[in-house]
């Protein structure tokens, strides 16, 4: 049977593919210093680089007038800031252009009444989040242009978090398309309640163990301890008492962040793979034993095999995720370890998404059964 959402689901591959190509560019940007080497937002003019040795040198100038030039990039080079240059602006370039595809084809899949109405005033929200996204990026930018060196950790990490929000929407929704496709070849039981809430509670705590790397990242918490996995010789590190109290030391101080996101990432990960060796186990068709030990019936299990094989990816991916992370800090944070760290943890939420929709088997809503139909 011909898949009437084929068209549909191609574009959120390609929406999915270009946000994890705007992390990978991002990452590269954040880790090379490279983000406030544009100073101004030019939406539409902003498309367009220097192209003359005038208009660099404006741009140079501008640069030198904000308070990274005189401490991080401190005797930058007229060719080194043309480096960092070109990495802001291929960041913003990308990011207009998965803008692009995101509106386009939404707006021509709406004219061709190829969007459900389940799905509409969910997949608007992609091209208006995005929009967001970038209104976001700019204010993150403003914050390391007058008084700082460096960007607000606390933008940083909500620029980080809008741009998950968007991944998950678009995984959530493919899942969605697939699930209703798979349903004209077999339908597939949820798994049980248990299953479904376990799985909630992992892809919230990858969430928050991806968003606690942005405060590492904005606070360059990655290049002091790099040791593991004691910091300091110590579990708790040395200097973690903060005269400001707490809540605010546990978002601003660069010992904390570090610390708090080895605990989370290393928490997250156990959860994974003891979940990931739980599924093989539970995924099998149980058997009721009578007293006299015959077999008198089996129940379903449950956790099916296809939700039981999503849910040992997320364990596989978490591991490699805890080797990345730990490779990344023991050599203080290097560009390319750094970008692939970070590509990995939006990959290890796209997996627990994915995961967490299988368990919910092609059992989907009503209201969406209908409307999709």
């Amino acid at each position: 049977m011909v898949d009437p959402h084929r068209g549909l689901r191609a574009w959120l591959v390609a929406s999915i593919a270009a946000v994890f190509l705007t992390l990978m560019v991002g990452g590269v940007t954040r880790l090379t210093e490279s983000g406030l080497s544009i100073t101004e937002w030019k939406p539409i003019s902003g498309v367009f680089p220097p192209t003359d040795s005038a208009t660099w040198q404006a741009e140079y100038e501008r640069f030198l007038r904000i308070p990274q030039a005189s401490t991080t990039h401190l005797g930058i080079t007229l060719d080194g800031f043309k480096f960092i240059f070109w990495w802001e602006w291929i960041h913003r370039f990308l990011a207009r252009a998965v803008g692009l595809v995101f509106a386009i084809p939404y707006l021509w899949l709406l004219w061709r009444r190829r969007i459900p109405d389940g799905l509409k005033l969910r997949l608007a929200s992609l091209p208006l989040l995005t929009l967001a996204q970038g209104a976001l990026g700019w204010y993150m930018v403003q914050s390391g242009l007058a008084e700082r060196s460096s960007v607000s950790s606390y933008r940083l990490a909500a620029h980080l978090s809008l741009a998950l929000a968007i991944l998950v929407v678009a995984v959530w929704t493919w899942a969605d398309l697939r699930a209703l496709a798979r349903r004209d070849v077999a339908d597939e039981p949820p798994a049980s309640d248990a299953w479904r809430r376990a799985m909630l509670t992992l892809v919230v705590a990858v969430s928050v163990t991806v968003v606690s790397g942005a405060f590492v990242a904005g606070l360059r918490a990655g290049e002091i301890f790099n040791t593991f996995p004691l910091m300091g010789g110590q579990v708790v590190p040395p200097g973690y008492a903060f005269d400001g109290g707490w809540m605010r030391g546990a978002f601003e101080h660069p010992i904390a962040a570090q610390f708090h996101h080895r605990v989370l990432a290393l928490l997250t990960a156990a959860l994974a793979l003891v979940m990931a060796w739980r599924a093989g186990r539970s995924s099998r068709d149980p058997l009721t034993i009578g007293r006299d030990g015959a077999v008198i019936g089996s129940a379903r299990p449950p956790l099916t095999q296809a939700a039981a094989r999503a849910i040992r990816v997320v364990g596989a991916v978490a591991l490699v995720q805890v080797a990345l992370g730990i490779a990344t800090l023991l050599l203080s944070v290097p560009v390319v370890l750094g970008v692939v760290h970070q590509l990995t943890g939006a990959l290890l939420l796209t997996v627990a998404v994915l995961a967490l929709h299988r368990c919910r088997g092609t059992n989907l809503p009503t209201t969406m059964q209908r409307s999709v139909a």
